[in-house]
């Protein structure tokens, strides 16, 4: 299946307008710091936060009033991010469905249809967003959806609101997002997990835990910073590292024996998978 990506270029900066967050956790905390790094006044944020400790985090963070339920003070808002758990979201939706009626909604929460979010809330104006950990550091990747009552102007809209934290692409068909789930939104695991093994390895070749961690965590962000810079293919930057007969050949040749290739595209298939189950099953109501 051939799929149409958009990388965005950036977009020029117009003023934004006042933003509310359904749930203020990490992933709308990363997005919050984003805009206030920005110069973005924290007055021009509406948060909505049941637990009194993440309301509590968010006032000494960045000096944001939450709310623990959803009121009239949303009506300002131009964009609404929701950032809450996927099996909260119909139940948050009945109390904010009348408010900032001209909103554009923007949701973070992994694997809810957009057909969903636009029956529970009434409006048509939905954007799905597919981020990642590496979000909460300014370094992630996120997947965009939007429907097609979404404008051009909503869609730079999106871009301005997310641009701090990394990097953002759109895709045509929102069956796509299941494929940013599974490669990139639960990628930072897969990384961890090598990182976890190859830190092992060290140690068990006498390295101490720290050396084997940052020589581990090292490698990883020096590897992926040449693949970003590259003019080549990753194929080709691991062939000029593979001499024949080396110690990188050794480890290769042992990897394909054991066709981890094969085993881990089964596991981004097992992910692809379940990210559709669960947008199957959480879009319901």
């Amino acid at each position: 299946m051939n799929i149409a990506v958009t990388f965005l270029p950036r977009q020029e900066r117009a003023p934004l307008p006042p933003i509310g967050f359904i749930g203020g956790g990490n992933m709308a905390s990363a997005i919050i710091g984003g805009l206030i790094k920005r110069q973005i006044p924290a007055t021009a944020f509406e948060v909505v936060e049941p637990l009194a400790e993440a309301r509590e985090r968010l006032r000494h963070d960045f000096g944001i009033t939450a709310q623990a339920e959803a009121g009239a003070a949303l009506e300002r808002c131009g964009v609404v991010v929701w950032a809450v758990k996927p099996q909260s979201f119909a139940q948050a939706a009945q109390a904010v469905r009348g408010l900032a009626k001209d909103a554009l909604h923007l949701s973070v929460a992994a694997g809810i249809p957009s057909e969903s979010i636009a029956r529970w809330l009434a409006t048509e104006k939905v954007v799905r967003a597919m981020p990642n950990t590496p979000a909460l550091v300014g370094k992630g990747m996120t997947g965009l959806f939007a429907r097609q009552a979404v404008d051009a102007a909503g869609h730079k809209l999106v871009e301005q609101v997310l641009e701090a934290t990394g990097e953002l692409i759109w895709v045509d068909a929102e069956s796509a997002l299941d494929a940013v789930t599974a490669v990139s939104g639960s990628g930072p695991a897969y990384v961890f997990y090598f990182i976890e093994a190859m830190t092992e390895a060290g140690i068990e070749l006498g390295l101490t835990p720290e050396q084997a961690h940052r020589l581990a965590v090292g490698t990883f962000t020096g590897a992926s910073t040449l693949a970003n810079d590259a003019s080549e293919p990753p194929a080709v930057l691991r062939e000029r590292v593979t001499s024949k007969g080396g110690t990188t050949y050794a480890a290769i040749t042992s990897l394909e024996s054991a066709d981890v290739k094969g085993k881990f595209k089964a596991a981004i298939r097992a992910a692809h998978l379940r990210a559709a189950e669960l947008a199957e099953e959480f879009g319901r109501g």
